[in-house]
């Protein structure tokens, strides 16, 4: 099954739109780095996520340095997210993440890399979620002060999960 690393904002978005069990329904694997998770995710949310398969991932001397280099050349970075960034980079798997910084830096370096309306679009492709639900989480997330999804988008979405 593949595996997506994610940073914190998405499982952030997604427990706001009580949407982050049926993320683990997806037909993937999604980890975070044992920093990222000791930092951002420990305590109830964190244990949730544990409990329905998280995997928390040690990164290796080489994504460390991958990781700290990354963190002096672009400072606009968390060190969370250049932890999660440097073991999907090495190990080739897609990035699921919200932050603009490390979701430009996947596309400077070409690492797959989703957000929160892709993990909706599955959902919704694989009839994980009713379209009531998703119509319901997408707006909790959206009208969330700190949402930075962008509003067409968001848009386009609701209006066809309430038609769904």
């Amino acid at each position: 099954m593949p595996v997506l690393v994610s940073d914190t904002s998405v499982i952030i978005d997604l427990d706001r739109g009580a949407l982050v069990e049926d993320l683990f329904r997806l037909p993937y694997e999604f980890a975070v780095p044992d920093l990222l998770f000791a930092r951002e995710l420990a305590g109830v949310l964190g244990d949730q996520l544990l409990a329905l398969g998280l995997r928390v991932e040690e990164l290796s001397s080489d994504e460390l340095r991958r990781a700290a280099g990354l963190r002096r050349e672009r400072k606009e970075l968390s060190a969370p997210d250049t932890f999660a960034f440097a073991i999907a980079e090495r190990r080739g798997w897609p990035l699921l993440a919200g932050d603009g910084g490390i979701r430009r830096l996947a596309r400077d370096t070409q690492v797959e890399c989703y957000g929160v309306l892709w993990v909706c679009d599955q959902f919704e492709g694989g009839r994980h979620v009713p379209a009531p639900r998703l119509h319901a989480g997408l707006t909790a997330i959206s009208t969330h002060p700190r949402c930075r999804l962008p509003a067409l988008e968001v848009r386009i979405r609701l209006e066809r999960y309430a038609g769904g």
